[in-house]
Formats: C-alpha cells, structure tokens, sequence
C-alpha cells in the first residue's frame, strides 16, 4: 500500500539513515523500534508526507488517506471538545457542499453544449460516486464513543478545548484521527497521555479496525498486544521482522550474538595477517605473499555489531535511611475544589518497604493525594508521615526545578556521592546522554531530555519513600527497564503513579484503585488487578 523505495536522510554531510526501503501492507500493525535518536519519528515523518528525504521516494495509491499523529501539537483554540472532534468528518461536509453548489449551477446554466458546463458534469459525477460509496455514518455516535473510550465524560463535550491540558487536547486529535478511518495511522508516542482504560480501548480499536498501524512507543505492553511485525532502525539502517516485539527481541539477541561472533573472528584473522607481514615485511622469499595480505587487508570491509546493549548497567539507589514501620497514615482524609469532590473518606496505611501502585483514570485523584501526602496541598482529614521519612519526589515539573546554567554533566555531578561518582558517564549514557550531550547546558535540553536529568538527579539522593508521577512518559524502553530494575532493588518505600503496565508488573505488590471520588486498596499485582477487574466488569454487563 505505501512503497517506500531508497530512502536517505542526512544531515550536515552524515546520514541519519541511508538506502531503506520496505513496504507496508494493508492491515500491517508495525512497531518502530529502535534507540532515541536513530531516525525514528524522522521516518514517520516522511512517511506523512510533512517532511522530506535527502533522497529516495515514498510512494502510495492516489486515494490512500493516512493519518498522522505527532508527539507534540496543539488543537485550535475556539472549539468545544466535540466540535474540535468533528472536524474530522470536514472533508465530508465540503464534499457534500460542492455538489450542491454544482448541481445549482447546473439548473440555471444554459450553455448545454460548452466545455465549462461538460466539466461540472463530470465533476459533479465524480464527486458524488466517491461521496455516496462511503458507507452511511452517524457522525455524533461514532464521536461520542471514541470520545468515551479516550476517557472523556458526556460533560466534557461541551467545554472549550482550551480549558484542557496538552494530554487531553492529544487525545481529542488522536479521537479526530480514528473518525477519518484512514487507511495507514501513524501514531508517535500515543500512550503517554492515556490512563490504563484509555491504552486498553485503544489496543482494541486498533485491532478490531483493520486499518494499518505504524506506531512509536516506548509501552512494551501497548507495542506486543497490537504490532504484527517490527521494524528496527538502527546505525543508519533498517531490520525488518515479521514478528511482535517480544519475538523480536529474542531474534535480534540471536542476531547480534551472531554480529559478534563473525566480528571476533574478523579481527583475529586481521591480527594474525598483520603479525605475517611485520614478520616476513623485509624476507625476500615471503614478499609476494606479504604483499597478497596487505593487498586483501586493504580491500576487506569490517564488519560491524550493532549498537551496544547496555542491558549490563545496574543502577542502585543509595541505600535507604532507616525509617518508621508505617512512613504514611491517612485517616479520613478529602480533598475538594468548590463543588467538586475529587475523592473522601481515604483510609490507608502505607507499610515500610511497601511498593504500590496508585492507578486509575485521569482527574480521578491520583496527583492529588501525592501533593497531600507531599503537604503541597491543604486536605481535610489526617495525614501523618512516619519517624524519620525522607521523600524523593518524582513529577512532571521537576524537570523546571534543574539549574538551567549548569551542563549535564554538573548537575550529575553535584549530586553523586561514594562509588557511583565512577560511574556518572555510564549512567548518563544509559540515560541518553552520551558523548557531547554531557556537556549540553541544561537550558538547551528538551522538555523531555530534562525530565530524564530529574529522574537521573533523584537516582542519586539518599532517601527511604520514593513518589514518582508518571515516571516512564520520556524513557525508551532500554532505560525504563534500568529504572525498574533499580526500584526492584530499593530497600525503601515506593509510590508509582503510573499508566504503564509493563513497567508496574512485578514491581508492585499493592494497588489503589481511584474512581469515584473513592480509593480502593488491592492486595495483588497489577496483572491480577487488570484480569478481576474485567472478569467484573464481565459480570456486571450480565448483571445489566
């Protein structure tokens, strides 16, 4: 369906990536994998058209609509959510609006027999053929269902679109994007603003549509569950894989153990050569083999090993401070704005050593209760912090809080202590600032890049009740899993705020459940906690 043929990126004379092509078939659902930096969003782009390539082509059949959803942008101002929402049904109405027009001029025309009024005939014809051959659509369900299932109320539909975050203004262009039905979606990053009931309806829309997916995401669990083949982009190619991404990362372990090996042998029959003609360089009798050598030495292409696997690096939190058996005691506690009860009635108490999740849709609570527990916010209710607790705190706005004069390096710096000061490049690098990225002043960073430096930052800090808010929106999947491996071997308390099942799963032990203006305690993994609760929901549609 779109051919892509020869495609070459370069930039300031050295190539992003050179010579790809592949081809995406109706009904392929493809992951785009590969390290922050390899091209991956670049190629999307091409793909939609809103970028060009140094070289090569893209090409797809004149009807082919592909839809295209960008990591950052911004919906207009102006509409309400639903209106903003049926701008994706647009292209229809001026359809619709043309063949009026052009039947009116019709009627009062009378130059029968002119070349003007043959043309509106056929274009009108056209027009009305393409127009009719889509399938009769009741634009205000179809809306208000995708709204419903990206988590919006029926109340929202009528708010400004203005009165909401970047993430909820995502989700109405991700809602307008589904309505078009293209026939490729492209989709950077669509799961970092979406709660776990989002992601879920998601996956199923995908799937059960049977357009063709080709999707940036750093959620494994969202990637293995809809893509039926992955594409890695890596030093400045491609590798293509028929298989989901777990498979994947089985295959490319086989293939870069192979890479290795042919490497290792490469280089040993390179040293042994070399020896011979040190050796034999000025042996009258050898020199016609000296030369053969250093002739196919000269002509001999090394092999290369893809980009190192860091999976070696283990980040360990400092240990943590000793505190009280219960860090947090919530008794009764409520929070309001005006009229609306965000949630009441809280009671829980948090055990040492404990790792919880806090789960649930967006605006139901989850932040809130954090910035109580963190006295950020005023609540009613008690809210008491055990003997000697240490918070580190982990938001979206830490990332404002870093010292935008200081490099990279620094701010690192000025935190480490002990061993770990040995280790500040490698654990840069695990978090994509290698090489001349350490040097970067904080005030050039992306939004994205400094959240990264503020996660790096409270690696390094000595406390004993960690809170993180939706830690993982900017990390590949490489240095979420060095993350969570070192949350796995933190000796104190964690709170996770998070939409991301796998990196929640056999991290947790405990989840909060927010809804309802209510906190429910689950005693159980996420994956037990997700498998009940549709069982239940199951239950309740017999019940109905």
């Amino acid at each position: 369906m779109i051919s892509v043929d020869g495609l070459t990126v370069e930039f300031g004379g050295s190539a992003l990536f050179s010579d790809i092509s592949f081809v995406i078939n109706e009904k392929d659902r493809i992951a785009l994998m590969g390290k922050n930096g390899a091209g991956k969003s670049t190629l999307l782009k091409i793909l939609a058209g809103v970028r060009e390539a140094t070289r090569g082509k893209v090409s797809a059949p004149k009807d082919t609509v592909i839809a295209y959803l960008p990591q950052h942008l911004m919906t207009e101002d102006g509409r309400t959510v639903f209106e903003e929402t049926a701008q994706a049904f647009a292209h229809l109405h001026a359809m619709e609006a043309e063949i009026e027009e052009i039947n009116k001029q019709l009627e009062t025309r009378t130059d029968y027999d002119s070349d003007e009024y043959y043309a509106l005939i056929e274009r009108v014809s056209a027009l009305s053929e393409k127009f009719y051959s889509i399938e009769e659509i009741n634009y205000d369900a179809d809306i208000e269902k995708t709204l419903l299932g990206l988590g919006f109320k029926r109340d929202d539909f009528h708010r400004q679109t203005n009165e909401f975050s970047g993430g909820w203004r995502m989700r109405i262009e991700l809602a307008k994007l589904l309505l078009k039905k293209p026939d490729v979606l492209l989709l950077d990053e669509p799961t970092n603003h979406l709660d776990i009931e989002s992601i879920q309806w998601l996956e199923d829309f995908l799937i059960d549509n049977g357009q063709a997916v080709v999707v940036i995401s750093h959620d494994r669990a969202f990637v293995d569950r809809i893509t039926t083949r992955t594409i890695e982009v890596t030093m400045g190619r491609i590798y293509d894989y028929k298989v989901n991404y777990s498979t994947y990362l089985q295959l490319r372990k086989e293939r870069r153990e192979q890479q290795q090996k042919a490497f290792d042998e490469q280089q040993k029959m390179i040293a042994e050569n070399r020896e011979f003609i040190e050796r034999f360089k000025g042996t009258y009798s050898k020199t016609l083999q000296v030369q053969s050598r250093v002739k196919m030495l000269e002509k001999l292409q090394i092999l290369e090993v893809d980009e190192e696997d860091t999976s070696a690096l283990r980040l360990k939190f400092p240990p943590a401070p000793r505190s009280g058996t219960y860090p947090v005691m919530i008794e009764n506690v409520a929070k309001s704005y005006g009229e609306k009860t965000v949630f009441s009635h809280v009671n829980l108490t948090i055990e040492r050593g404990d790792k919880i999740a806090f789960v649930g849709k967006n605006g139901e609570g989850k932040s809130t209760l954090v910035k109580c527990i963190m006295k950020e916010i005023e609540h009613a209710g008690t809210l008491t912090l055990g003997h000697n607790v240490l918070i580190g705190y982990f938001a979206q706005n830490q990332a404002s809080l870093l010292d935008e004069n200081l490099t990279v390096f620094q701010t690192i710096d000025d935190v480490a202590k002990g061993d770990i000061r040995n280790k500040i490049k490698d654990l840069l690098g695990a978090f994509m600032f290698g090489g001349e990225n350490s040097t970067k002043k904080v005030k050039v960073l992306s939004g994205g890049e400094r959240t990264r430096l503020a996660m790096i930052k409270l690696l390094l800090e000595p406390v004993n009740l960690l809170i993180l808010d939706e830690p993982t929106n900017h990390l590949d999947m490489k240095t979420k899993d060095i993350l969570k491996q070192a949350l796995q071997d933190f000796d104190g308390t964690l709170i996770v705020v998070s939409h991301d099942r796998d990196f929640l799963d056999g991290l947790v032990s405990k989840v909060y459940e927010f809804g309802g203006g209510k906190v429910v305690e689950h005693l159980e993994g996420i994956y037990e906690f997700m498998q009940r609760k549709k069982m239940e929901n199951l239950r309740e549609l017999e019940r109905k």
